[in-house]
């Protein structure tokens, strides 16, 4: 499972969030996506940690909770869709 974590400030680091999540347990994994245009963060990130349970505990303690000065959303982290892109370039 992974956690969703929206909301944050764009100066929210991988540093940053470890810190705050390793209070809950063993972190895995942390993935801050940046924009492709500007490298710039895009306000949320996916944190995997070693255990579902210590998921649940972050997830309980800190939706809602503010941090760097903003309201964070954190969830379950939703399976990422497939895009539909279309098969060819032409007119239909």
């Amino acid at each position: 499972m992974s956690i969703y974590v929206g909301n944050l400030s764009y100066s929210a680091t991988e540093e940053d969030l470890e810190g705050v999540f390793s209070e809950y347990g063993k972190v895995k994994r942390i993935t801050l996506p940046t924009d492709r245009e500007t490298s710039r963060p895009r306000g949320f990130a996916f944190v995997e940690m070693e255990e579902e349970s210590n998921e649940e505990k972050a997830i309980e303690a800190l939706d809602g909770a503010e941090w760097m000065g903003r309201e964070l959303r954190v969830n379950k982290a939703k399976p990422r869709e497939p895009r539909n892109r279309p098969s060819s370039g032409g007119w239909s």
